[in-house]
């Protein structure tokens, strides 16, 4: 079960032990054997980190091009320093096919770190593309010892140098200091006019709740930013305002361009979230308590196949009943299929790339009324469709694909300090781990919803009375 699945639960296998041997042994006992099987399948967790070094050269001699920057810190014995070994500190990675697929996608990434289980503590840091076909694509790694100023600013600046060059880059995160310090570093080139931030809408609200109590206020901010009108924002504003003045203030300290997207300028290309960052962090949580060789290993694999299965999606149809043309300048007015509603009136600029429903302006290719447009002046709409849309671009992403790993016996040697984890990055042997998660209102839970037992998850009883867990011996009743 553990190779197939490393990440799954000690409920389940405890469940599955007592169902195919007769016995319920303890969550200790469970869980001290997947550790085993762990080291069994994927290697010991300490002697995986003096695996990192041959890795990467062996990762340069499987694909040229891939970039692989491992950092330590010296060994320190009595104020001598041991140059036999050395802490393993921190590594970033990218792929050659991820550094030529970025060219051809968005320019934005979703930037994002989730924290690693097992033995040693730690982040992965990712950033995420996505492109023209709506595909996420992973574009670079990171193994941090957690989210600090100077961790980001490791991964950011290689992520700058390596593989997001472009200018004009739109960068998504949430409102982590450290992020927001790495961006502004005057020699990183992530200022503008090189490069721009926003934030993930999810987590301001996630902010603003905490302050401001009620479902219903929050909406309304996260309404106020996902509008593409300034007369639409003025409206979801205006509700806000008259709800509570405060609220009005608290959004204000926050740059408009940062979180809304009609101050934007069309940079988000419709992206007010990092979720295509919680989609990979999913993927890749069957990896994370893994040792540290195998986990990146893995990302190799995981890359490879997702380069091979990118399906092309469907695209829609769109149609308009009324339209008007003055210049390369049009009124079109849309109706019902009956033409018995009308359903608003826009004005389009072919020349400019702009509409007043602002679809044209916040996703780079034409909307229904603009489509309309072309189809009236007998124009081709493929001009006015950004680059990173078109059928080319999209292929171009997975054109490069990956090789076979080099198989490890054939890694080149490597001559330098052993490599070892930092005993203070351990997590404590004692007691269960304290989750560092930030509790927010999709955590809440139901009050209405009935309560279940932990163990056959049936209502009415709790585990410590549970028949299937030998819940007899509380009741005090014959065997």
């Amino acid at each position: 079960m553990v190779r197939v699945y490393a990440s799954v639960s000690i409920k389940v296998l405890l469940n599955a032990t007592a169902a195919h041997f007769g016995f319920r042994p303890t969550y200790r006992r469970v869980w001290l054997a997947k550790q085993k099987a762990v080291a069994h399948i994927y290697g010991d967790r300490d002697d995986s980190y003096n695996e990192l070094p041959r890795w990467v050269l062996g990762i340069q001699l499987t694909m040229p091009g891939s970039v692989a920057v491992l950092r330590t810190s010296p060994v320190r014995l009595r104020d001598q320093v041991d140059g036999s070994q050395a802490y393993f500190h921190r590594l970033f990675w990218t792929f050659p096919p991820c550094i030529e697929a970025f060219r051809h996608c968005k320019l934005l990434v979703s930037i994002d770190g989730t924290h690693l289980y097992g033995k040693y503590g730690g982040m992965l840091l990712v950033a995420i593309a996505q492109d023209g076909n709506a595909n996420i694509l992973p574009v670079a790694f990171a193994l941090v010892e957690g989210e600090n100023a100077e961790s980001w600013s490791f991964f950011l600046s290689h992520l700058r140098q390596h593989v997001t060059p472009q200018p004009d880059l739109l960068v998504i995160s949430d409102r982590h200091n450290g992020i927001k310090a790495a961006l502004e570093a005057p020699d990183e080139g992530w200022l503008p006019p090189a490069a721009y931030h926003a934030f993930c809408i999810r987590h301001v609200a996630a902010n603003f709740a905490l302050t401001f109590k009620g479902k219903d206020t929050r909406r309304l901010l996260v309404n106020a930013a996902y509008v593409k009108t300034k007369v639409e924002f003025d409206y979801w504003f205006d509700i806000l305002r008259s709800e509570d003045l405060a609220m009005c203030e608290w959004a204000n300290r926050i740059e408009y361009s940062l979180w809304t997207q009609h101050r934007n300028e069309g940079r988000r290309f419709g992206h007010m979230t990092t979720n295509i960052s919680e989609c990979v962090n999913s993927i890749l949580k069957g990896v994370r308590n893994l040792p540290v060789c195998s986990l990146v290993k893995a990302t190799y694999g995981k890359l490879a196949e997702l380069f091979i299965q990118a399906n092309l999606k469907t695209a829609r149809c769109f149609t308009v009943t009324l339209y008007n043309r003055d210049n390369s300048k049009f009124t079109v007015s849309e109706t019902t299929p009956t033409g018995s509603f009308s359903l608003g009136s826009y004005k389009v600029s072919l020349g400019t790339q702009t509409c007043d429903c602002r679809y044209f302006q916040a996703l780079h290719y034409p909307c229904p009324h603009a489509l309309a447009c072309c189809a009236y002046s007998q124009l081709t709409w493929q001009p006015y469709v950004y680059q990173v849309y078109h059928l080319s671009s999209v292929f171009s992403v997975y054109r490069m694909g990956f090789t076979p790993p080099i198989p490890e016996g054939f890694w080149p040697p490597y001559d330098g300090p052993t490599v070892i984890p930092d005993p203070t990055k351990r997590h404590p042997s004692e007691g269960r781990p304290r989750s560092t998660r930030i509790r927010t209102t999709m955590d809440e839970a139901n009050s209405n919803r009935p309560k279940r037992c932990g163990l056959c998850r049936q209502p009415g009883h709790t585990r410590r009375s549970c028949p299937q867990g030998g819940g007899a011996r509380h009741t005090g009743g014959d065997e």
